[in-house]
């Protein structure tokens, strides 16, 4: 899955990708999207990418059996199934991935890939938890990464950053707050307060993904520091241990009344050491920022290889299904759904790209409303893919013993995480608006065309004084 899941999930959530494999992701040879961009593809990117077909192909397939039994036994040893551990399988499968010199990819830092190469390696690791799992490239650690190899002090980094990038820890992001509107984070309100050599912390968090697992033992913690002064200096982000006195995890969240590994916390007095602060008092927006663009990217890539899941799904029950004399896949509206799935998988993986390629050229503040684009578009296709495949499937689609109703789930819940779809929007709709300001915007001036009797005759002239009607008159937009 994307990554917002159970700590581990049940056997009959398992997703493996079968080894033959017929998907360009899983092929040898370079998939057709990345043609266009071969040139930018160093050696070290054909070496990773058939180094990670080898391991899950080879590795993780094979120990898929194991996985199963082993969730299963420890799923009989806990109250609540978000409290399940990893199997112990999982040490032994990232240290094959380790040996292989493939866990991390997602960081550049390490792993030496451009976002571009690293685009769709996500991919292939979004059609395989247990290989996403294993190379230790799942969310939300992997933001948390991020922002200790570029923000975090060598202490932070040796005390935090080093057990996270071996596996042998997880963490999780605590932002979202129950009583704002946390898309806008100015409105995060969690205090972070100075007392000496500590910072005090008082908030209320929730849908903190990660922080169930019982692997999980830190928090990066957004919160404010001052709730005065310019409104993108007053936030600060903290490292809060998890079993830190007065962190309280009040329950799990559910997500359409299946229990998940989202959190719901309350920090009372939580006091940590003020060389907790990351980067300083008032940096958690520009921490922020380096630390969700490239994220959207890896979702959106992931997302992606779930939408291949999908259609294969679709296709394989169209095979295994006749009705009114034909077997679907022979039937015209299966068709058109399927060949519209594969346009939409096309063209998302072709703006993912592209938001990769700029990400690398012009850094990901620059490359924004291009990782807005993709953020909007990927989980929307996606979804209407898994979609279409639960109708094909009918009634099985919905059941237990098919993996689309969870697949469908987690992509939904995609669109609301790190940033809902509005959100984005608004950063392509501005700069648009930016770019085609009235005055530079001669073109659509002219296809949009004027009523010349209205500035001839002047009845207007009392509205806006005339501005927004006259040759050339117009106010810009306040975006």
């Amino acid at each position: 899955t994307p990554g917002y899941s159970l700590p581990f999930s049940p056997p009959s959530q398992a997703l493996t990708t079968h080894p033959h494999s017929n998907m360009q992701a899983f092929d040898k040879k370079l998939p057709d999207a990345l043609l266009p961009y071969k040139e930018k593809l160093s050696p070290r990117f054909f070496e990773i990418r058939d180094k990670v077909l080898d391991f899950v192909e080879n590795v993780v397939n094979p120990a898929m059996s194991t996985v199963d039994a082993q969730t299963a036994e420890l799923m009989k040893t806990v109250d609540d199934p978000t409290k399940c551990p990893e199997p112990p399988i999982m040490k032994e499968l990232r240290a094959q991935a380790k040996a292989r010199g493939i866990m991390n990819l997602f960081l550049p830092e390490v792993c030496q890939l451009s976002v571009l190469e690293y685009s769709p390696i996500a991919e292939i690791l979004g059609m395989n938890q247990v290989a996403n799992l294993a190379m230790n490239c799942s969310a939300p650690d992997t933001g948390n990464m991020e922002v200790l190899e570029r923000y975090g002090t060598p202490e932070q980094k040796k005390t935090w950053l080093e057990p996270l990038l071996n596996g042998e820890i997880r963490s999780a992001y605590a932002m979202t707050e129950p009583g704002v509107a946390s898309s806008d984070a100015t409105n995060i309100c969690t205090r972070i307060e100075r007392d000496g050599d500590e910072y005090v912390i008082n908030g209320h968090k929730w849908w903190i993904t990660g922080a169930m697992r019982p692997e999980c033992k830190l928090f990066i913690l957004m919160g404010k520091t001052s709730f005065s002064g310019p409104l993108h200096q007053q936030q600060s982000m903290i490292l809060v241990p998890r079993d830190a006195p007065g962190v309280k995890i009040l329950r799990a969240l559910t997500v359409f009344g299946e229990a998940e590994d989202h959190a719901d916390i309350i920090f009372d007095n939580v006091r940590v050491p003020a060389t907790n602060i990351l980067l300083g008092e008032g940096k958690g927006f520009e921490i922020a920022q380096g630390r969700l663009g490239p994220g959207r990217i890896h979702h959106c890539m992931r997302s992606l290889g779930q939408a291949e899941l999908a259609l294969a799904a679709l296709v394989d029950r169209a095979h295994r299904r006749k009705a009114f004399g034909k077997i679907l896949a022979e039937k015209d509206a299966i068709r058109t759904t399927i060949a519209e799935a594969r346009i939409e998988i096309t063209m998302c993986r072709q703006l993912c790209y592209l938001a990769a390629v700029m990400a690398d050229e012009i850094g990901f503040k620059a490359a924004q409303h291009y990782i807005a684009m993709i953020k909007v578009a990927a989980p929307r296709a996606t979804l209407k893919i898994i979609d279409e495949a639960i109708q094909a499937h009918g009634a099985h689609g919905v059941s237990q013993d098919c993996k689309l109703p969870g697949m469908w789930t987690n992509m939904r819940t995609l669109r609301l995480a790190d940033g809902p779809d509005q959100v984005h929007l608004m950063t392509i709709a501005k700069k648009e608006i930016a770019a085609m300001t009235t005055g530079k915007n001669s073109l659509g001036r002219r296809i949009s065309g004027t009523n010349p009797n209205v500035e001839k005759y002047g009845k207007f002239s009392h509205v806006e004084g005339g501005a927004l009607y006259v040759s050339g008159g117009g106010k810009p937009s306040k975006l």
